[in-house]
């Protein structure tokens, strides 16, 4: 490494770097401002640490946009989700989904069931946006149809989703992991499993138990046939609006690029919305960019059927753009380092608290790194080495990245998958943060298992 590499910030830059972004963002967010500027004004807060320690601006710009073309391809799958979203929904697609599953699944399962429907699909795809954008959001239409809160719906879906784009070996966050630890892929995946299997019964459980709640009234059951009286006059439902969702998880299940299937996915919502829904080939075709707003007289089923569009995720995409470029500027000036270099040193000393660290750096990384790739990238190259020190086996370190940089980063309300969610469920990243149970039980178990040497692999790694 040079001496640049070396250089690391003292504390009161990095507080200084963090804790004025963290100002900016409370004062941007709290006056309805959003926190695209705050993200942009932390840029200049590293400029000035980074000027301070004598280096380049011109090396800094340049770790900000590699930070920015790091993420690319999820800027990129957000922009053709949009308008996969705004065609099917404009193409009877998830307008059919949600009708039918009203039709089909009570109020007292629907929690288990909406976790169930988003696990499997993103455990074959690999994916957890392809699953939030696909079966997630029909799954959203469906509860507000049942009178389930949204926040609780969202949970369910996140849960799910992210339960197969950790735990599958096709997915790409559960292969750069495993990569980044130098841990083969599929010991990677069976090191996952004594935590995540009892962290989704125990998620199971709890989404079942409150889905009861619901089978006594508590959902308006009359407002059920209101929602699809509405949807089947606005919308010509048919089972044949069902096969572009089918043929488009199949296509992913069979490792299909992404953006490529997505966008034919968003091709097929056009061609569904001129063939079944009778709208004018220019029209069907604009809806891949911008909705068009739906009056069912229902607000809530409105929000649902209004949503979608590239044009609708533009401000998600400032949001990504920003907070990616401010976590290269962070990876350049040394901030992250920095600052776990201090937690490392004054408290990991045992497996215990070596999972506590290895997770919250995760967390740092989606938190003020502003992307999952980033934590999944930076946490095991920081805590790799302090992982050997204590003979703990490189599994552990890739099981607990993933669980800190994975699992948490839906939960930063600026970082990829953060927006993401938010903008496809049409739910806030701080009123769904709650219900992500699955995430909550595997990190809590995981952090047990290191305190009580259990499932530590001490030995094994080190021979293969």
């Amino acid at each position: 490494m040079t001496e640049k590499n070396e250089m690391l910030p003292k504390m009161w830059q990095v507080l200084f770097v963090l804790g004025g972004f963290l100002v900016l963002a409370f004062i941007f967010i709290s006056s309805g401002i959003g926190v695209q500027l705050a993200l942009f004004g932390g840029w200049f807060l590293a400029f000035a640490v980074g000027k301070s320690m004598g280096m380049a601006y011109a090396d800094m710009e340049k770790a900000a946009i590699k930070g920015i073309a790091n993420g690319m391809n999820a800027i990129l799958i957000l922009l053709t989700v949009g308008a996969l979203i705004g065609t099917w929904i404009s193409g009877g697609i998830v307008p059919s989904f949600i009708y039918y599953g009203l039709q089909t699944i009570h109020p007292s399962i629907f929690l288990l069931a909406t976790l169930l429907i988003t696990s499997i699909t993103s455990l074959t795809t690999g994916t957890s946006w392809g699953s939030a954008g696909t079966a997630g959001i029909a799954m959203m239409g469906i509860g507000a149809g049942l009178g389930m809160p949204p926040a609780l719906t969202a949970g369910a879906v996140l849960s799910g989703a992210y339960f197969g784009d950790k735990l599958s070996p096709v997915s790409d966050s559960t292969i750069l992991t495993a990569t980044m630890s130098n841990v083969d892929v599929i010991d990677h995946v069976k090191a996952m499993i004594p935590v995540t299997v009892p962290a989704y019964v125990i998620t199971s459980i709890a989404f079942t138990i409150v889905g009861f709640r619901y089978s006594d009234g508590a959902a308006d059951l009359s407002q059920v046939e209101t929602v699809m009286g509405s949807i089947s006059t606005i919308f010509n439902v048919n089972l044949f609006s069902l096969i572009p969702m089918a043929l488009i998880i199949a296509l992913l299940v069979m490792k299909k690029p992404a953006i490529p299937v997505i966008a034919f996915g968003a091709f097929l919502g056009v061609v569904w919305g001129v063939v079944f829904q009778g709208l004018p080939a220019t029209v069907a075709l604009t809806t891949a960019w911008a909705q068009i707003p739906q009056d069912t007289g229902l607000e809530f089923i409105d929000n649902i059927l209004s949503r979608g569009g590239m044009a609708s995720m533009l401000g998600s995409l400032v949001i990504i753009i920003f907070g990616l470029g401010f976590g290269g500027l962070l990876g350049e000036i040394g901030v992250l380092k920095k600052l776990t270099r201090v937690l490392l040193d004054k408290w990991v000393t045992n497996a215990g608290t070596a999972s506590v660290a290895t997770i919250i750096t995760g967390f740092f990384g989606n938190f003020f790194g502003s992307g999952m790739y980033v934590a999944l990238i930076l946490t095991p190259k920081i805590m790799s080495e302090k992982i050997d020190e204590l003979g703990l086996d490189r599994r552990v370190l890739s099981r607990n990245s993933e669980f800190g940089s994975t699992l948490t980063s839906g939960m930063v309300p600026w970082s990829d998958n953060g927006v993401y969610m938010a903008g496809i469920l049409g739910v806030s990243t701080l009123e769904y943060l709650p219900f992500m149970w699955l995430a909550f039980s595997c990190i809590i178990i995981s952090i047990i298992y290191g305190f009580t040497n259990r499932f530590l692999y001490d030995s094994v790694m080190k021979e293969s």
